[in-house]
């Protein structure tokens, strides 16, 4: 994804075909290590087309892809962020100062 990413970042800049060396150089800009191996698998894939094509091309495929089943992962999420709202709460009284009884500097 970050080779790709890069790539795409070098077309949007105006770099209509960019090179290994390019997307390398973008990477490494960044501390990315580069696989070579990967940034010449990608070129060879988009070699020759236009990448508002593969963009829409690629919007297409997502379209066909289910999209149902996050409803319930929702409904799970919401009730492990109140759980975790309370555990907060919890905590918060137990660290209180006042509630230990220390009265140090009373």
């Amino acid at each position: 994804m970050k080779y790709l990413a890069a790539y795409l970042l070098l077309v949007n800049a105006g770099n209509a075909s960019p090179s290994a060396a390019d997307i390398t150089k973008v990477l490494e800009s960044v501390s990315i290590e580069v696989e070579a191996d990967k940034v010449s698998q990608l070129l060879e894939q988009v070699e020759g087309k236009n990448v508002e094509e593969l963009i829409a091309e690629g919007t297409e495929k997502l379209s066909s892809v289910p999209s149902g089943a996050p409803a319930a992962a929702g409904a799970g999420a919401a009730s492990g962020a109140a759980a975790t709202e309370e555990a907060a709460a919890e905590e918060e009284e137990e660290e209180s100062d006042d509630d230990m009884g220390m009265g140090l500097f009373d």
